[in-house]
């Protein structure tokens, strides 16, 4: 079994200018968190997740597990409190203050137990184990959970991102959080040789292999990473038609947003025919593109006909179906030129609190908008592909890309491209949208497929399957992205394994967390043996 780690602790960190010495700690697992937060985008300065972890693992390292619980609530909402701001950005701070706080909650119930595992040897390993294992219980529970602020999810510009072509996000997030905490484990090595002139090798062994290992396999995984045409290519066009105003307001104008998509492709549909542009096989418009149910509005179905039938490409249309007389539905209609709609996807994972309402009494304390969401969205069952001009496209609407689940499964169906329709809208000029667009990049490479991500006011994208933007529209302007996309089969080993490399990372989280309690166990009776 995995022996306690009994080198030799460090020198004590020196006292802060004017810092005294109890403070020391919580502001240190302060700025952890916001440097995890920094690290995520719009910034590309993706590194900083590194001395993030080592600061965090310097302020857990042997801690009591009460001392740990709070200074990991500390660093938890340093982390989320920014990060989800946006969540707050129509509706007020209450809810952004209470969604933070329970996922602050969620990490300092992870950093508990990180601060239990650093008292084994090779710690940095059972640590990040521990943190992706927390990262996959906040993404189930509670109400089908919240991923969002997984650390993979911060990587998409990283050296690191190859690595979610073998093992998804989550040997994506286990692999920078063991170098992050392996980085402080190097630095106590050196101070404890300072401190001894002692060198345990077995303890700088591990800590040089914490480092070096998640550094060596991005390095080695590269050849995963491939955006080869291995089944041609195709033209699609992303449609970004713009809102007139912003915020939850905006649902009150959807004809308007209707006919700004609408317009936006018959636009397009002229610069065809003047040569300006080149003609799409198929077109992608956003999520609530059409909130009109077009089976009941004779109107918005028109509107919607004529503009397909411009631009002569079949046409995925977002738009909110009446389900019974009190629910609905967020679907994607597969929209013909010369049929109309021919097929739909519902949205199966759909949003807690902003698509439907649990604990609606419990919520209405919090905040008044919760009686915004009138009628509740019901999800879908089935898994999304259309074919589209002979093109099988995996169909992710929106909060959807943040679920390994529902991106995994369209390809698994056979996708050969990506679409993520989303809605934005809502959260104005926040970084909310940078932050899903680097989900979608992230998962171009975990699958090893083209995504393109048509929203409503932006940001817009098509991304190569090698995590590359080659085209993006800016925020809340009318625009139309087209470009020739690869079209590929193959399977990434991280498409093939599905769950497993989360689940190999959970057991060896309990394993360690395990041993540790066997051994509180053993010292306790051994306690007790010598009274």
């Amino acid at each position: 079994m995995t022996p306690v780690d009994d080198s030799p602790p460090p020198a004590a960190a020196p006292r802060a200018a004017g810092l005294p010495r109890r403070l020391l700690r919580p502001a240190a697992a302060v700025l952890s968190g916001l440097l995890l937060y920094a690290s995520f985008p719009p910034r590309t300065v993706w590194w900083l997740v590194l001395p993030g972890f080592a600061l965090l693992g310097w302020v857990l390292h042997r801690r009591r597990l009460r001392a740990a619980f709070g200074l990991g609530l500390l660093s938890g909402l340093g982390f989320m409190l920014p990060l989800l701001h946006w969540t707050g950005e129509d509706v007020g701070p209450v809810p952004w203050l209470a969604l933070a706080a329970a996922e602050g909650l969620f990490i300092a119930v992870g950093c508990l137990g990180i601060a239990a595992v650093t008292r084994l040897a090779y710690w940095p390993v059972w640590a990040a184990a521990v943190w992706t294992l927390d990262e996959a219980v906040r993404a189930r529970i509670p109400f089908g959970g919240f991923p969002w602020g997984k650390i993979a999810f911060g990587q998409s510009e990283s050296a690191f991102l190859p690595l979610a072509a073998l093992g998804g996000t989550p040997l994506l997030s286990f692999a920078v959080v063991l170098c992050g905490f392996g980085l402080y484990e190097a630095v106590r090595q050196v101070m404890a040789y300072r401190s001894t002139g002692k060198i345990p090798r077995a303890a700088v062994a591990g800590a040089a292999a914490s480092v070096l290992v998640p550094i060596a396999g991005a390095l080695a995984t590269l050849p995963l990473v491939d955006d080869s045409a291995e089944n041609g290519t195709a033209t699609v066009a992303a449609i970004q038609g713009n809102v007139p105003r912003l915020g939850l307001d905006f649902n009150a104008q959807r004809r308007a947003v209707l006919d700004n998509h609408a317009r936006r492709t018959a636009q397009l549909a002229e610069d065809v025919k003047a040569g300006k542009e080149k003609q799409p096989d198929f077109v992608l418009w956003p999520e609530n593109s059409s909130d009109l149910d077009p089976y009941l509005n004779t109107d918005a179905r028109q509107v919607i006909d004529d503009a397909v039938k411009a631009i002569g490409a079949p046409t995925v249309v977002g738009s909110v179906v009446e389900k019974g007389s009190d629910s609905l539905r967020n679907t994607l209609i597969e929209w013909d030129p010369d049929r109309g709609p021919v097929d739909t996807y519902d949205k199966r994972h759909i949003q807690p609190f902003g698509e439907y309402m649990p604990m609606r009494t419990v919520a209405r304390f919090f905040s008044e908008d919760v009686d915004r969401v009138q009628r509740e969205f019901v999800p879908g069952t089935e898994v999304g592909v259309f074919d589209l001009a002979g093109t099988k496209v995996g169909l992710v609407t929106c909060y959807e890309a943040a679920f390994d689940d529902a991106v995994r499964d369209t390809v698994t169906h056979g996708g050969q491209m990506i679409a993520v329709p989303s809605n934005n809208a809502t959260f104005g000029r926040s970084e909310m949208t940078y932050q899903q667009l680097a989900m979608s990049q992230v998962r171009a490479v975990e699958h090893g497929r083209a995504v393109v991500v048509p929203v409503t006011s932006g940001v817009s994208a098509v991304i190569r399957p090698d995590g590359t933007i080659v085209e993006k529209s800016g925020m809340f302007t009318p625009d139309a992205l087209v470009d020739e996309v690869p079209l590929r089969s193959s399977l990434t080993p991280a498409t093939r394994m599905g769950p497993l490399p989360e689940g190999v990372i959970a057991l060896l989280a309990l394993a360690g967390l395990g041993w540790v309690g066997v051994s509180a166990v053993r010292a306790r009776r051994v306690r007790g043996a010598g009274k």
